[in-house]
């Protein structure tokens, strides 16, 4: 409920402080007084439309501030936290939380807002409190205006919001499930392609040993094989430098040989010899060792022009995919360990569509049943609320009014594949009206003069008020054109819809 309302610099006022109370709060005053500014104070604060014609004349910032009391409202909270708001509503010890709300126009047609002194956009407000305050006035209630307002309304009386929110939900979640499926399967020809040649690039990888070891190896391999013939001639001229066998002079072996038995005869006369001596046979041993080594080295060479052959290609194409992925085997092995990541993900395209499918198809049967459980309540709210409406506009003086709830087929010819219903379910629940007897209703908004929407609103509020109670519900005017009976009927409803809302009354 509004506790303060402030308007500074607002058409004709200057500076204004209103205290309102809990239930009926009723301003009265003269034509010119200022009533009306009130109503636009009030509008602006639920995100109405600023201009910088609201202004005071001469006032450069004009502004609207009220202090909310957030007894029973529980989804303004839950929507606060939502928007990270959490903490606007400032704590009052024994009584329900506070929130101070406040809207300034600029005379340059600039507005702000602000929630608990924290800047939000205009469109905050519409979504925290267009449907927490509503004003009728003598021009028509704004609300019945808006068809989609019947359907929230008569769902509200059959108790089945949370249905019509369901459906709503899943109406959208089958429309993005779709959309993603059908860009899935529009990419289906490109992926296709993309598959078989990354495919191709990592058979090629995987062809090919490329592990640093392996690499280094082949292209020692490519270097023996290519020297082969000269390697075979430059090793046959060591082994027979060692071990003699070109029979010219003496080996390396035979040259040692004979200078160790000649230091041995030496040693024996002077023993300390002893050292060159062991340096010596050392030396001996790493020739027999070398010679050795160098005779098998021989053995084992090949001159195979096939062998060099195959390697060459293997060298060929490790060139090739070193051109096409990176110079260095790190580089090779980061591409490779990179298409794997894309084929993995390429690959799982398939299960995401089979996956999409099968999610598509809960969100489709979970719409459906909610909007089945809807249709079934609506259609018996539909009967009582029509009753209730017309019991209340007897009680306005307007016996001979009729009021239906009409509910419209939706047209489901362009609905996606298997819904049985729209976002807001499977029927348009509109409000029809005749003023006399023997009048067809018809559409509130083609038929309703002004004074009688502003009662016809107050009847279905009233039909309404326990169902959407804790309201903010401004009446402007509502008793224009009646008096005597009428009007005592007029302010006892407003005053039990008071029981269940905060009602002002202008006039």
């Amino acid at each position: 409920m509004i506790e303060v309302l402030r308007i500074e610099n607002l058409a004709l006022v200057e500076s204004v402080e209103l205290e309102f109370g809990s239930g009926l709060n009723v301003l009265t005053g003269e034509t010119g007084a200022g009533k009306s500014i009130i109503l636009s104070a009030l509008a602006l604060l639920t995100g109405g439309r600023a201009s910088a014609e609201t202004l005071r004349s001469g006032a450069e910032e004009g502004a609207v501030e009220a202090l909310f009391r957030m007894d029973g409202h529980d989804d303004v909270a839950e929507a606060l936290e939502a928007r990270g708001l959490g903490g606007a509503a400032e704590e009052v010890e024994g009584e329900a939380p506070e929130l101070i709300v406040r809207r300034t126009l600029h005379a340059g047609g600039r507005s702000r807002a602000r929630i608990g002194g924290q800047l939000v956009p205009v469109a905050t407000l519409v979504d925290l409190f267009g449907g927490q305050l509503e004003i009728s006035s003598q021009h028509g209630s704004q609300a019945l205006r808006h068809a989609e307002v019947h359907a929230v309304a008569l769902d509200a009386y059959a108790e089945k919001a949370n249905l019509r929110e369901t459906v709503a939900r899943e109406v959208a979640r089958v429309g993005e499930l779709e959309r993603e499926g059908a860009a899935l399967r529009a990419a289906e020809e490109e992926r296709a392609r993309r598959l078989d040649f990354l495919q191709y690039q990592r058979q090629e990888l995987e062809g090919e040993e490329l592990d640093a070891e392996s690499v280094a190896n082949l292209e020692a391999e490519h270097r023996r094989l290519t020297h082969a013939e000269r390697l075979a001639e430059e090793m046959s001229t060591v082994s027979r430098a060692l071990d003699g066998g070109d029979g010219e002079g003496d080996s390396a072996e035979t040259s040692v040989a004979t200078a160790s038995r000649s230091l041995a005869s030496a040693l024996r006369m002077d023993p300390s010899l002893e050292g060159l001596a062991d340096q010596l046979e050392n030396v001996a041993s790493e020739l027999r060792d070398v010679a050795v080594r160098a005779a098998d080295y021989l053995g084992e060479l090949e001159i195979d022009p096939r062998r060099l052959s195959a390697v060459e290609s293997k060298i060929a194409r490790l060139e090739g995919l070193r051109r096409k992925y990176g110079r260095s085997v790190e580089e090779m092995l980061a591409h490779r360990d990179e298409i794997e990541r894309e084929l993995s993900s390429l690959e799982g395209a398939d299960d995401r569509i089979r996956q999409i499918e099968k999610l598509r198809s809960e969100a489709v049967t979970a719409a459906n049943e909610a909007a089945a459980k809807l249709s079934r309540a609506r259609k018996r709210a539909a009967k009582k609320l029509a009753k209730s409406v017309e019991g209340e506009l007897g009680d306005l003086a307007m016996a001979g009014a009729r009021f239906v709830v009409d509910l419209e087929k939706v047209d489901l010819s362009g609905a996606p594949r298997g819904l049985e219903t729209g976002p807001g379910g499977r029927e348009r629940p509109q409000f029809l009206f005749s003023a006399n007897t023997g009048e067809s209703p018809r559409p509130i908004q083609k038929v309703a003069s002004g004074g009688e929407l502003s009662r016809l609103f107050l009847a279905i509020k009233n039909a309404l008020r326990v169902a959407d109670r804790n309201m903010v519900i401004v009446f402007d005017e509502v008793d224009a054109g009646i008096g005597g009976a009428t009007a005592e009927r007029v302010g006892r409803v407003l005053a039990e819809l008071a029981t269940e809302h905060q009602v002002l009354c202008i006039t």
